[in-house]
């Protein structure tokens, strides 16, 4: 899984007004999207991820989904929308046409269910980016602050696309195991809960591209192909160029995670990554609110 933390500060209001009168409770949900636009969105997730792919996409929240540390909200129904279409077109998509169009690697190693939450999921000053579930479930929270009429990249990749790469990375080696050589680079070197206390630039200097890369072995690899696919050349020589003696760890990670893709999947890393940076530069031009395809 993936965390990082923040402070934060919660302000719950309630404000009950009160009168002699009998007043009626106000039946419209602060959820726009009425019902006949929710079926048809859930037949659009039939035709975009059930069918094709075996995938759940579930934007209503469900008590028995959701996890009970945290105090979360449902998902609005426009951003549902938007997240839908996003996670199909930035990810689902992506690997389909690195991979020729071969729906079936997908249908087969996908996570069965997506699962969106409408809050960030915080704890004691954590905040929780994502969670997967045994490669089978991965839930994005903070579904919420999306702005369908002006996305930002950067924000997808932080709240949900390196989670998607992130835990898709997780499914493939917990599926075939990456190679011994990649647990030996950083030896001795991880810090487990304490990757907490170490900053990005203390994290580079060790050799691991994020500091929760510096936690534990597989986080390490899941992190390194995440972080390589989501930004482009320039971001990554910045921070060879910031790590230093670091550099040498963190590119023959590089290394044996490209080896691994292509010779174990046949997924070139460096062809998804210009598949995903090019759709990445189209987002803007996409329609996030309509069902229209």
């Amino acid at each position: 899984m993936k965390h990082l933390k923040y402070m934060t500060l919660m302000l719950f209001f309630i404000c009950g007004i009160s009168s002699c009168s009998e007043d009626s409770m106000d039946d419209r949900s602060i959820f726009t999207g009425t019902e006949q636009q929710k079926k048809e969105f859930d037949n659009w997730l039939l035709k975009n991820y059930v069918y094709p792919y075996n995938i759940d996409f579930k934007y209503r929240l469900e008590d028995h989904e959701s996890d009970h540390d945290y105090n979360l909200v449902p998902s609005e129904y426009g951003k549902s929308v938007a997240i839908a279409k996003l996670v199909k077109f930035l990810w689902i998509d992506s690997y389909i046409e690195v991979m020729d169009d071969n729906s079936e690697f997908i249908c087969t190693y996908g996570p069965k269910m997506i699962h969106l939450v409408g809050s960030p999921a915080y704890e004691e000053g954590q905040i929780t980016l994502g969670t997967a579930e045994g490669g089978l479930k991965v839930t994005l929270y903070n579904v919420n602050n999306l702005d369908p009429k002006n996305p930002v990249i950067e924000d997808l990749n932080f709240w949900y696309f390196k989670t998607m790469h992130h835990e898709f990375s997780h499914i493939l080696h917990q599926t075939i195991e990456f190679p011994q050589e990649f647990y030996e680079i950083s030896t001795g070197k991880y810090l487990g809960s304490g990757w907490v206390n170490v900053t990005d630039e203390a994290a580079l200097k060790r050799g691991f591209i994020t500091p929760y890369g510096g936690s534990e072995v597989h986080e390490d690899f899941a992190e390194t192909i995440a972080n390589y696919v989501t930004h482009d050349a320039a971001w990554w020589n910045k921070q060879i160029i910031i790590a230093g003696d670091g550099a040498t760890y963190i590119q023959q990670k590089l290394e044996l995670a490209r080896t691994y893709m292509q010779e174990t999947w046949n997924i070139n890393l460096d062809s998804l990554r210009d598949i995903v940076q090019r759709r990445s530069s189209e987002v803007l031009d996409l329609d996030l609110e309509n069902l229209n395809d």
